[in-house]
């Protein structure tokens, strides 16, 4: 196994946007390594890793399993730390997992609700925001239920409506639709997609599905098995919206496939 790399502390910053930076990425990552455990018993996650994701981008990370896509998504989201590497973030961060996590005590318009006093919302204001952010996802009628008595989808529109009265401009997205069955899945490809396209945010997408990877990217970023190294980036440069017969996202779907097996089969070997 390689040396663990020299501890040089990192740059993981919030960065706002001088008005000559405007062209600035929304996220940059560069060089930056990731070690888990002590000197000599280690595990190295991420290796000498660079990507930018441009403002309003969408962005999917594609990877065998352990290749550090998530250990990337929460360096990115400022809950873990690079050491070397330097990574900067223009924009407000909202970080949403593969579980809703909505508190379960409170309904729908309540865990929208929390979200928006802590951005500092007034008490007056934050009913009405709930209401309408909540109308954004599709939820109308439902802002007085409680998570038990949503679906799981229902539940992931409901953590997507939070992310927004974050006032995120990037949504960091963990695999937010693999427990979800196909059809659901597909519906919400598709709100996502709406969403994105109205509101311009960046995203920032694990997932381990390269035909969703197809579906909802602009750009699909092949990571290494571990360590994580980014092998290829493919831009995925189809017609919005994008059908599930699409000959040309089969034929792409196929060639990511085919990519994700060569880094599998190297790392095997090695």
């Amino acid at each position: 196994m390689s040396a663990a790399p020299a501890r040089i502390e990192p740059i993981a910053v919030d960065v706002a946007r001088p008005d000559g930076e405007r062209n600035a990425p929304a996220i940059s990552v560069q060089g930056v390594h990731k070690v888990y455990g002590p000197r000599g018993n280690h595990v190295l996650a991420l290796s000498d890793i660079s990507l930018d994701v441009q403002p309003g981008e969408f962005v999917c990370l594609v990877g065998a399993s352990g290749c550090g896509k998530t250990t990337l998504l929460n360096l990115v989201a400022g809950l873990d730390k690079p050491a070397p590497g330097t990574l900067e973030v223009h924009g407000r961060r909202a970080l949403l997992f593969q579980e809703a996590a909505l508190f379960p005590w409170l309904t729908a318009a309540g865990n929208v609700e929390l979200a928006l006093r802590l951005s500092g919302v007034l008490g007056r204001d934050r009913r009405a925001e709930a209401h309408r952010l909540l109308g954004m996802v599709r939820l109308q009628g439902f802002a007085d239920k409680r998570p038990h008595e949503l679906s799981g989808g229902m539940r992931q529109r409901v953590a997507l409506a939070r992310a927004f009265a974050q006032k995120a401009d990037i949504l960091l997205m963990d695999e937010p639709f693999g427990s979800l069955d196909a059809m659901t899945r597909d519906l919400l490809h598709d709100e996502l997609e709406r969403l994105w396209t109205n509101a311009g945010f960046t995203v920032l997408f694990v997932t381990h599905d390269v035909r969703e990877a197809v579906r909802l990217g602009d750009r699909v970023v092949v990571l290494t098995s571990r360590p994580g190294r980014v092998a290829d980036e493919i831009p995925v440069e189809l017609p919005r919206p994008r059908g599930a017969g699409d000959p040309a996202g089969a034929a792409l779907v196929a060639r990511i496939t085919a990519r994700l097996r060569e880094e599998v089969r190297r790392h095997a070997a090695d």
